[in-house]
């Protein structure tokens, strides 16, 4: 009896876990309404139905280049439902990072999502970093799709002489940001903040086969 209650529990646990992720939508559309202020629920609610235009599926928010005018020199700019309604229910965000050169986006995470980077335009280094400390990096040419698994640290900086232009799907409507960087130092440039920039570009120099321990902090 005692076993049989266990493995319930365990199937539970499973079922819970498996679902752990965006709620499915139960309506072929639901783009965001963006007039109910002061309604609070896991998500967004619907628009009437009678009020969805085709409108509601087309963005040019990612359309614009960034301003990369800053320590970093990089810029990128994410659009979930919040800004994009016809994304809401479809667990989707999209984001656009512009990387000058010697741009870097510093490591970050996205707790509730997944991330697939394609590099629109230059030359870009990406990598993310495991449970066990380990990072995965590769060189991105223009056409090169990159994977980072929900919840690890990842970053890019551009490798080139240009440009860069990299665009990201992510598998939810509400990733999330963790920024190691800004938590760490605070947003504004600092001696850490730049060390810290220098060992993500010294790292970069490196093969991947060389890089068997990520340590980005003392």
């Amino acid at each position: 009896m005692i076993m049989r209650i266990s493995f319930l529990l365990a199937f539970l646990i499973y079922i819970c876990l498996c679902r752990a992720k965006d709620t499915d939508n139960l309506y072929d559309i639901c783009p965001t309404d963006t007039t109910r202020k002061n309604v609070f629920i896991n998500g967004y609610p619907c628009k009437n139905p009678a009020e969805i235009t085709v409108s509601d599926f087309k963005s040019s928010g990612l359309s614009k280049e960034g301003d990369t005018d800053n320590f970093q020199r990089s810029s990128t700019i994410l659009v979930t439902a919040a800004k994009f309604s016809g994304l809401n229910t479809l667990g989707l965000s999209v984001a656009r990072t512009d990387l000058d050169i010697d741009g870097v986006v510093a490591p970050h995470a996205h707790p509730r999502a997944s991330e697939m980077m394609f590099v629109g335009k230059g030359i870009v280094i990406a990598g993310f970093i495991d449970t066990k400390s380990q990072v995965f990096q590769k060189t991105l040419k223009e056409g090169d799709v990159f994977i980072v698994p929900r919840g690890l640290l990842h970053y890019s900086l551009n490798s080139g002489f240009e440009l860069a232009t990299v665009y990201s799907v992510l598998s939810s409507q509400n990733p999330g940001l963790v920024s190691i960087s800004d938590a760490m130092f605070a947003p504004v440039v600092s001696e850490p903040k730049k060390e810290l920039m220098k060992k993500l570009f010294s790292r970069s120099a490196l093969g991947t086969d060389q890089i068997k321990n990520a340590t980005f902090y003392r």
